[in-house]
C-alpha cells in the first residue's frame, strides 16, 4: 500500500512534495515501462535490478540520500532496470518540474549526475574496446575496498570527536568522501562512521601528496565546505597544510599526523 504524504508551504502556496512509503519486496517501478519521475531515498534501502536470462540480476543497494530513476527524466526513455524496496522505505518521487529547481538549488545532484554519467560512457567504452579486441586506452578499474586498505601510507586524519583513524592512501592522491553507490564511487577515505549528520558530500576533498609537501582540495558541487584550523578552503584550488593542522570537512574535524601518535 503506497501512501503519499503532502506538504504545504506558507502563502497557500502548495508544494506538493510526494513522500512515498514501499513496504519490503515492493516494486518501485519495473524495467520497460514509462516513466516521468526519479526518486531521492529518504528511509530505508532500494535495491536496482536487471533482467539477464530470465532472472533478477542485483546492479546496486542504494540508501538513504541516493537518487534512482533520472534516466527517465532526462531521456523520456523506458526505465532500464527494476526498482525495489530492499527494506521498508521512504522515498522522494520527483517530477520533472520539480527536478528543475532542484538542480538549480543544489548543484551537488547535478555534479553527482555528471559523474553516473560519465561513469557509465567509461565503462561502455571499455566494453566496445574489449568486444574489437583493443586493449588500449583502458580505463583502470577502481580498486576494492580491502585493496585499498593494504596500500595506506602512513599518514592519517584522526576524528576530533569519535578518535576514529582514517589513513591515507599510500599513492600521491587521496579521495574523501562518502560512499556513493550511484556513481560506483568509493573513496579512499570515507568519513561516514563519524559523520553521524551526514554533513559531507559524496566526493568532499581531495589531498595531494607532492613529494613531502601536502595540499587539500575542495570538489566540486561539495556542500558544508572545507576548512583547514577555520579558514575556509576555495573550491578546486590546492592549499597546502602541514602536520598537526585541523582539516574540517562540513562538520567532521580532523587533525592530520604525518606519523601515527
Amino acid at each position: 500500500m503506497v501512501k503519499a504524504v503532502f506538504k504545504s508551504t506558507a502563502g497557500n502556496k502548495k508544494k506538493m512534495d510526494f513522500a512515498v512509503h514501499f513496504p519490503v519486496g515492493e516494486t518501485i517501478f519495473t524495467e520497460g515501462e514509462l516513466g516521468t519521475e526519479m526518486f531521492i531515498i529518504q528511509q530505508g534501502a532500494v535495491e536496482i535490478l536487471k533482467q539477464f536470462r530470465g532472472e533478477d540480476q542485483e546492479l546496486a543497494e542504494l540508501g538513504q540520500g541516493d537518487f534512482f530513476g533520472e534516466m527517465s527524466i532526462l531521456e523520456d526513455l523506458p526505465r532500464t532496470a527494476t526498482a525495489r524496496a530492499k527494506t521498508d522505505c521512504k522515498v522522494l518521487r520527483i517530477n520533472g518540474t520539480t527536478f528543475d529547481s532542484m538542480l538549480r538549488k543544489n548543484p551537488e545532484i547535478a555534479v553527482r549526475m555528471m559523474r553516473k554519467l560519465s561513469r557509465r560512457l567509461r565503462d561502455t567504452d571499455n566494453l566496445l574496446r574489449k568486444a574489437l579486441g583493443s586493449e588500449e586506452s583502458q580505463v583502470p578499474e577502481i580498486p576494492k575496498m580491502d585493496d585499498r586498505e593494504s596500500a595506506k601510507g602512513p599518514e592519517q586524519l584522526v576524528d576530533e570527536a569519535s578518535g576514529i583513524v582514517f589513513r591515507l592512501a599510500a599513492g600521491s592522491e587521496t579521495q574523501i568522501g562518502r560512499r556513493d553507490p550511484v556513481t560506483g564511487i568509493n573513496p579512499d577515505i570515507d568519513l561516514t562512521p563519524a559523520d553521524t549528520q551526514r554533513s559531507i558530500s559524496r566526493r568532499h576533498a581531495k589531498i595531494f601528496r607532492r613529494g613531502e609537501k601536502f595540499f587539500l582540495r575542495e570538489e566540486i558541487g561539495t556542500m558544508n565546505g572545507t576548512f583547514i584550523n577555520g579558514e575556509r578552503v576555495e573550491t578546486g584550488v590546492p592549499v597546502e597544510f602541514h602536520d598537526g593542522d585541523e582539516l574540517r570537512f562540513g562538520l567532521i574535524r580532523t587533525k592530520f599526523h604525518l606519523k601515527p601518535e
